[in-house]
């Protein structure tokens, strides 16, 4: 039994039926070099029921509570099903993106079932006309809770279920699982006692700890390099339906990495970010809504110390990135966002990435769950204008060629959730040599997913010819120590 933490269990006070919590990736196959040429959903099911001990994951679900006076437990559910979480479905004829596109946002839009351990695979089948998949190409669509993962631990659970050999069959393995009781009321209501006790001093300390960080990082900013205020709104930044639309933007990695060579001290990352502020530039301006001022992303940062295989929740701080969406010129935009980038990435040094998961410990997580509906209907009712208006999240997943009972993972992509005041997600995933640009929006927000989806198209082709004929740089690279 392992207690939630305050940042994790904030996921699960998100919950609701027009707003659901959860990080779906979604994996495309080539089973040409299967044996027979294609593979049962037995085999996919075996492949999961054998690698069920490389994760919590699997077979925990949410207990306990306090009824929010403190957060709930995660125990080994004892009635776990895994038929109920492995799912077989295929599209209609003729089965193309459009098509995929629709029924991947059906299957985000619908919440999980909270009583049950907190993922669902769906085995897609019918791919036969989406444009780039190899023939007979099947995917999974994997649903994971935010409480329980954040992106690094969704790519570790991918990891899990993956082979690094043509492997059929995953090896018989000696399970020593056991189910677990809920826990009593005693132990809940003990726990809770000591919890709320120990938040207040671990607030005091955190707020010790940050106010000279916060001071120190101020005084060291440059007044003149300072931007100014980006407090707009845009579109996507009010009160969300339940109906959610997807697309994704497939590119080569090395295509990617072409251009932050051609641009001295940028990164995968900042070449992202300034596609996606050039395809909302685009799209915002098509219906005269673009803002004077640049638009900001928020991007997830990974504070872990190391990452393994026994990463779990969440472990993340945030760190706000302006987009220059006013800037027309592609190269321009670029240079931009990556100045802005090492700025937001040295503030967030000098206050201390982990800073928000710091500040939940110290919070009791009924004050957390009032704190965000009461600030999220002010800024509905209130038209409030807003600091952040996307999410970009990039996650770097597997450069080696991995295998499901056989078959090749061909590509990558995933989707992340919506909240009011943020209808506007980019997940960013590379693997198997491609990276993928996947939005996800409210379909009131964004009725035309394939618009913008062009306009993130025109405004990677953009970049990438106005970087073609600049030289690339070499990286320094720094020379190891010896142990």
């Amino acid at each position: 039994m392992e207690q939630l933490t305050e940042l994790d269990y904030s996921f699960v006070q998100m919950e609701s039926s027009r707003t659901p919590m959860h990080i779906t990736p979604v994996m495309f196959y080539d089973q040409s070099g299967v044996k027979g040429g294609k593979l049962r959903f037995k085999d996919i099911l075996k492949v999961f029921e054998r690698n069920l001990h490389k994760s919590a994951v699997f077979r925990r679900k949410l207990a306990g509570g306090a009824f929010g006076f403190d957060t709930p437990y995660w125990i080994e559910d004892p009635d776990f099903d895994l038929e109920f979480h492995v799912r077989h479905i295929a599209l209609p004829k003729p089965g193309d993106w459009r098509q995929l596109c629709i029924l991947m946002a059906r299957l985000h839009a619908r919440g999980l079932d909270m009583r049950r351990p907190l993922w669902e695979a769906y085995v897609i089948e019918g791919l036969n006309e989406v444009e780039g998949l190899p023939p007979k190409s099947f995917a999974i669509l994997l649903k994971v809770h935010h409480a329980a993962i954040d992106g690094v631990s969704a790519a570790e659970i991918l990891s899990a279920i993956h082979s690094p050999t043509r492997e059929r069959e995953p090896p018989q393995v000696e399970d020593s699982w056991k189910g677990e009781r809920q826990p009593s009321t005693m132990q809940v209501w003990s726990r809770a006692y000591w919890n709320n006790l120990r938040r207040p001093v671990k607030l005091i300390e955190t707020v010790g700890e940050l106010v000279p960080n916060m001071i120190r990082a101020n005084l060291s900013d440059n007044p003149e390099e300072k931007p100014e205020s980006s407090l707009v709104r845009t579109r996507f930044n009010g009160r969300i339906s339940a109906y959610r639309v997807t697309d994704s933007l497939i590119l080569d990695l090395s295509d990617v990495k072409a251009i932050r060579q051609s641009v001295q001290d940028a990164t995968v990352n900042d070449v992202i970010v300034s596609v996606v502020g050039g395809g909302m530039r685009k799209y915002l301006e098509s219906r005269d809504e673009l803002p004077e001022s640049s638009l900001v992303c928020s991007a997830p940062i990974n504070v872990r110390q190391e990452r393994n295989s026994e990463s779990k929740g969440n472990q993340v701080g945030m760190m706000s990135i302006r987009m220059a969406t006013d800037v027309e010129d592609p190269v321009e935009r670029l240079l931009a966002v990556s100045s802005f980038a090492r700025q937001s990435k040295a503030y967030s040094s000098a206050v201390g990435a982990s800073t928000m998961m710091d500040i939940s410990q110290g919070l009791w997580p009924q004050f957390i769950g009032m704190g965000m509906r009461v600030a999220t209907l002010a800024a509905v009712a209130g038209d409030v204008p807003l600091p952040v208006h996307t999410v970009v999240s990039n996650v770097p997943g597997p450069q080696v060629p991995l295998y499901l009972a056989g078959a090749r993972l061909h590509l990558l992509t995933g989707m992340g959730p919506l909240l009011d005041m943020m209808g506007l997600f980019h997940g960013v995933i590379s693997g198997a040599g491609k990276i993928s640009i996947n939005f996800v929006s409210c379909r009131e927000m964004m009725p035309d997913p394939g618009f913008y989806r062009e306009c993130l198209q025109e405004a990677w082709e953009e970049l990438q010819s106005a970087t073609a004929a600049r030289p690339r740089r070499k990286r320094a690279v720094k020379a190891r120590r010896k142990a």
